[in-house]
């Protein structure tokens, strides 16, 4: 989990404490305090946060599982700005710059509450050869701490995420046994049963399990192509529309009732409703023709892209809803999230 709030929104969510991690970068002492009081798991950024948890620690106990989290370099994927794991990351303790490795042996010697060690690579973009490599080096680290205090301080190893999902088809790959596959080649000691293990899965867990579906509310002709305006756009699309190389999204077209149109696909345009040229969540798309009325569905946006608005043009968040289909195969649908309402402004006083 990261996020500056700190544990406040799985906890609202209703996670229990031990099962919340919180990583984020740039946690504030009353973070780290609220995480440590609930006993919410904490992975140290850097030496300095170590700094202030020791100074928060000096005064309080706790029940977290606390670790640091390592950078272990090992080079970025097809998507520069999702790779956590190249020589410069923003995340983590870099293992391999100077000195690093003594100051973290010196740092599990001087603080028996370190009992885990974290680690992030990436995960679209990434291939599962190159996070592999990555947990392993984390492992084998974990191995490093342990042999050097000559005691088993270190008893948990947080894997991270890190599992891509395939945006072209209904297919879910790669499957979770690949990913073991890998693990078990690059890091055997994973599965000694020495190390208890957490992973922090959350778009190849969610992605699939969501769509985003909208009214075509105008068509028109440009330049001789067609472009259908729709009201999903960048305000929940934000990675597609400013990263479409790297974050393409498959679209259907559907009928006013819901049914798959099946017409002789043409190029067009699925454009949002946002005011600037390129809110665009596809470009060109073969698909059959869009008439006014008609739905346009974006599959495999069940996690990022519903949780990552963009709030341009204060454009106000949509309304999330869940399905369940019960044994005999009906469909039953509960608001899981209210839409965001739209709040007058405060009256100004007047002198």
């Amino acid at each position: 989990m990261e996020h500056s709030t700190g544990p406040a929104q799985a906890l609202e969510a209703g996670f229990e404490p031990p099962y919340i991690v919180f990583d984020s970068p740039a946690k504030t002492p009353a973070e780290l305090v609220r995480a440590l009081s609930l006993g919410v798991a904490v992975n140290a950024d850097n030496f300095q946060e170590l700094s202030r948890l020791d100074e928060i620690l000096a005064t309080r106990r706790s029940g977290s599982r606390i670790g640091v989290r390592i950078n272990p370099q090992v080079g970025g994927g097809s998507i520069t700005a999702m790779s956590t794991a190249t020589a410069t990351s923003k995340f983590g303790i870099p293992l391999e710059d100077e000195d690093n490795r003594r100051r973290l042996l010196q740092a599990y010697r001087d603080r028996p509450w370190l009992t885990w060690v974290h680690t992030h690579v990436g995960s679209q973009g990434c291939p599962l050869d190159l996070i592999a490599r990555g947990i392993a080096k984390a492992v084998e680290f974990a191995e490093e701490i342990n042999a050097h205090l000559g005691r088993r301080q270190v008893t948990g190893i947080d894997i991270g995420g890190g599992l891509p999902v395939n945006f072209d088809g209904d297919e879910t790959t790669p499957g979770f046994d690949t990913y073991v596959d890998h693990l078990r080649e690059y890091a055997p000691a994973l599965f000694s049963g020495k190390y208890e293990i957490i992973t922090e899965f959350g778009r190849s867990v969610l992605a699939k399990n969501g769509f985003i579906a909208a009214y075509v509310e105008y068509t028109k002709t440009v330049g001789g192509r067609p472009i259908a305006i729709t009201h999903a756009g960048a305000q929940v699309a934000t990675r597609t529309v400013f990263a479409p190389d790297a974050w393409p999204l498959r679209i259907e077209a559907h009928d006013p009732r819901g049914r798959a149109k099946h017409g002789r696909p043409v190029p067009q345009d699925i454009a949002g409703p946002c005011s600037f040229a390129g809110d665009l969540p596809a470009r060109n798309r073969a698909l059959p023709l869009l008439d006014v009325g008609d739905l346009v569905v974006v599959p495999d946006t069940g996690a990022y892209y519903f949780s990552t608005p963009f709030h341009y043009n204060s454009l106000p968040e949509p309304a999330v809803h869940g399905a369940r289909v019960d044994a005999d195969g009906r469909v039953t649908f509960r608001q899981l999230r209210p839409a965001q309402p739209v709040h007058p402004a405060p009256a100004l006083a007047g002198r």
